[in-house]
């Protein structure tokens, strides 16, 4: 059985507004799931219908074997739900507010003080678990609040970038347990604004694009679909036809960009070696040369036609490309 699993699912605002326009989605058990879209493509609409917080107007999704709109309060007790803007009570501590998610759930006095205490160890608030949320930084409440979508034991996890805005250390924890989670059975479908937390902690990934899914597959299968690595340089001393003559023996040529020689190597890195002394033979000299793989920036604006918004501003540092999320 899939743990999520949509066919034809529509939301329409009104008669001019579709916000998704027939989607299929499916899920496996135990898989982590990346969901990808511009502002305004369809997905917070989608992620909102797969939690019965929004009704569908067309078309059908189950999640945990339980159909969102036929039964909804039975999709509600197998998912978790970690939104980005978390409504946390800034008066109450960190164990009370997962106690009281406990209660919510029907889980007793006992069983609910034991599993607070578990899951304030698990992400790293055991310290901090009686102090107010209030004074918690914003990567504490990211945790706790993830810490309280997992109090009844979710079998489907929905993270809504749970790593926006925090600091790389922060960003590093929420990945590992996210990770740990999954190893241990949790399905995660998982929002986000960074393309390497996709990249690094998806099984499969789904761009959504004016309401309608514009692909999907694994990362390496998405990036391959966009084409080779790609081999650029710069000339330090030397004729530019002169050396795209040479370089035409390794690979297809590319059309220059930024006053970089672009061609499509398949080998990859093993063509630096090679390219690097025929280009010591003709007398050309370098003064860079990379290997560059396809990224999911690449099958972004491959699949989309956009540019991403903040793809030119991640972090120092972190190799971080950020895509808008909507």
């Amino acid at each position: 059985m899939p743990a999520i699993e949509v066919s034809n699912l529509q939301r329409a605002f009104s008669d001019e507004v579709l916000a998704v326009a027939g989607i299929d989605l499916y899920v496996d058990e135990g898989e982590i799931y990346a969901f990808l879209g511009p502002n305004g493509a369809g997905k917070t609409t989608t992620v909102r219908m797969l939690t019965t917080l929004l009704r569908p107007t067309g078309g059908s999704a189950t999640v945990a074997g339980h159909d969102v709109v036929a039964d909804p309060a039975a999709v509600r007790a197998e998912i978790g739900v970690a939104l980005q803007e978390a409504a946390l009570d800034p008066l109450m501590t960190g164990r009370e507010l997962i106690r009281m998610q406990a209660t919510l759930h029907g889980i007793g006095r006992d069983e609910g003080r034991r599993r607070a205490d578990d899951l304030l160890r698990r992400v790293g608030l055991t310290e901090a678990g009686d102090r107010r949320v209030g004074t918690y930084s914003g990567g504490m409440k990211r945790r706790l609040d993830l810490a309280s979508s997992l109090v009844h034991e979710p079998r489907v996890l929905f993270l809504d970038e749970p790593t926006t805005g925090l600091d790389p250390v922060s960003r590093k924890s929420i990945w590992e347990e996210v990770e740990a989670l999954n190893r241990e059975g949790t399905t995660v479908f998982l929002t986000t604004q960074y393309l390497e937390e996709a990249d690094q902690l998806a099984d499969r990934v789904g761009i959504i694009a004016n309401g309608r899914i514009v692909a999907e597959g694994t990362p390496d299968e998405l990036k391959n679909e966009v084409g080779k690595p790609r081999m650029e340089l710069i000339l330090a001393e030397g004729d530019q036809g002169a050396c795209m003559e040479v370089l035409g023996r390794f690979g297809a040529p590319l059309p220059p960009k930024d006053g970089k020689l672009m061609i499509e190597v398949a080998e990859g890195v093993a063509a630096i070696a090679p390219v690097v002394r025929a280009l010591d033979e003709a007398g050309i000299l370098v003064e860079s040369l990379d290997v560059v793989e396809p990224t999911l920036d690449d099958v972004f604006v491959d699949k989309t036609g956009q540019h991403l918004e903040g793809a030119e501003t991640g972090e120092p540092g972190t190799g971080e490309t950020e895509v808008v999320a909507g």
